[in-house]
């Protein structure tokens, strides 16, 4: 089944509040073996300006992942999961994540092509705190691979 383009421009509600936490930051900067102090010492952040440890810059894909269940679960939409591979991941922000953000995710289907047989979807999710306050955006393509 191919991907329905008359998706492109939908809007998804809001997700519930994600708590980001330190220990969430630490977990994500051990695994990435990113070892700046700022993403796991609350001195060193506050040193450079942070409220507390800062999330290393690809750290929203840990929200935004699970946010955009919300479009690959879209049985309208047609995504087969078991024929998906990552295309693409690019990050835009307003400003870093830091433990104690509450935060949101809006998804929206920004692009959809077929190229070669095969579906390409691009969703963007735009990341903010409960109050409003926009963090970051995040586009993530999606390959919908063809029949062999």
């Amino acid at each position: 089944m191919s991907l329905d383009p008359s998706f492109v421009g939908r809007t998804y509600p809001p997700t519930a509040p994600y708590q980001v936490g330190r220990e969430k930051i630490r977990e994500f900067a051990t695994a990435i073996g990113a070892t700046d102090p700022a993403y796991h010492d609350p001195d060193a952040a506050k040193a450079l300006g942070h409220a507390d440890v800062v999330a290393p810059p690809t750290f929203p894909i840990a929200i935004t992942m699970a946010a955009s269940r919300q479009i690959v679960d879209d049985p309208q939409l047609g995504i087969d999961y078991s024929r998906v591979v990552h295309g693409d991941q690019r990050f835009q922000y307003v400003r870093p994540v830091v433990a104690g953000d509450e935060l949101v995710c809006v998804n929206t289907v920004d692009e959809i092509t077929t190229r070669g047989g095969h579906g390409f979807l691009t969703t963007r999710t735009e990341v903010s705190t409960t109050a409003g306050e926009p963090v970051v955006t995040v586009w993530s393509k999606l390959v919908v691979r063809g029949g062999a």
